[in-house]
């Protein structure tokens, strides 16, 4: 798998922002099938830092309701990532 295919995009809620600056965790959606050194690897290559953990949670669709018709979104991947002390990740400069 291709490190751009492992990370799908960084969340940017309030909670994932605040961990950010207070304990230097970044959290990203990732492809389901990624492992977590599939997205160890990613993150040291792309943004060239030193990664010391990463936590992963597989997070069930919600359910979706449009009048009377419902329906579940997709299941998804989340990972949040531990970098070494002292290094950043700028998150507007994303890889496509």
């Amino acid at each position: 798998m291709n490190y751009i295919d492992v990370l799908i995009s960084p969340i940017l809620s309030e909670k994932s922002v605040t961990t950010k600056d207070e304990q230097n965790r970044y959290t990203f959606r990732v492809n389901p099938k990624s492992t977590k050194p599939e997205i160890k690897k990613a993150v040291e290559n792309l943004f060239k830092v030193k990664v010391t953990a990463v936590r992963t949670a597989n997070l069930p669709g919600k359910l979706h309701k449009v009048g009377r018709h419902e329906g579940y979104r997709s299941d998804w991947k989340k990972a949040v990532v531990s970098v070494k002390a002292g290094q950043k990740i700028d998150m507007t400069d994303l890889p496509k």
